[in-house]
This record gives structure tokens, sequence and C-alpha cells, in this order.
């Protein structure tokens, strides 16, 4: 005799908290679009002073300074139906600054080496989130 799947439910969170909850997490993933596809990459983050940086293996020219991206992540706990998804849009530019880079090199590990590693700082303008919760019975 198999038992139904415990019902879930969704819950829209508010901007606030949907950075609350990014700021609890290290992982993520960079969406941008590239001709006319779109293009998922991991990337490490930190929210320092209302602005996103992040670092990810994206090939300069793939992605132009002041292009709209977004960031999307999540903690989902599959097993007991429970967890949390947000995502932050906005546009982009290259972290240049040298001090910074340096700083941002040493807290946030890195996917690739070369390149294809880059830094980037995201002004989130659109902000959104939910957290997955067990249906009431």
């Amino acid at each position: 005799m198999s038992t139904a799947p415990a019902p879930r439910r969704l819950v829209e969170v508010s901007g606030a908290e949907a950075l609350y909850l990014l700021e609890g997490s290290r992982t993520g993933r960079l969406v941008y679009v590239r001709d006319g596809a779109p293009v998922l990459r991991p990337a490490a983050h930190v929210l320092e002073y209302g602005r996103l940086v992040v670092r990810t293996p994206v090939p300069r020219p793939a992605l132009p300074a002041g292009a709209t991206v977004t960031y999307h992540v999540d903690e989902i706990r599959t097993a007991i139906g429970t967890g949390w998804s947000m995502s932050a849009s906005g546009p982009v530019e290259y972290v240049s600054d040298p001090d910074e880079l340096a700083h941002y090199r040493r807290t946030l590990p890195g996917w690739t080496h070369g390149p294809h590693d880059s830094l980037l700082r995201l002004n989130p303008q659109t902000v959104s989130g939910f957290r997955l919760a067990r249906a009431e019975a």
C-alpha cells in the first residue's frame, strides 16, 4: 500500500526576506541571454552594501557591462518538502578596482581560473522569492 505525498504549498515572501535568504547562502546560478538563448552558470556570491557580488565562469565577451542578468539561489529539502527559492535581477558590471578584485578573490571561491573567472556586481532591481512549506491539514 503506498501513501500519497504530503501536500505542499508555495508562499511568496517579501523582497527583504528574499535578500535575507540570499545572505544565508554562498552559491547560486547566474542566468543571462546569449545569442537568443538562456545561459546558466554556477556562481559564488556575497551581498554587500545592497549590491550582489558574484564570482562565476563567464567569459567577458559573453556578457557586456550593463546587461541585465538574473541570479537564482535556492535550498530545497525534497525529503521533507520544505525550503525556499529566490531570484534577483538587474544590470551587471564587472568589478575592476584592483583592491576590490583582490578582496573578492580572497573571500569568494572561484569555479575556474583564467580568462573565464569573472567578478560581477549586480544591482538588484527586482527581487522575488518563495518558501516551500507543507500544506496545513
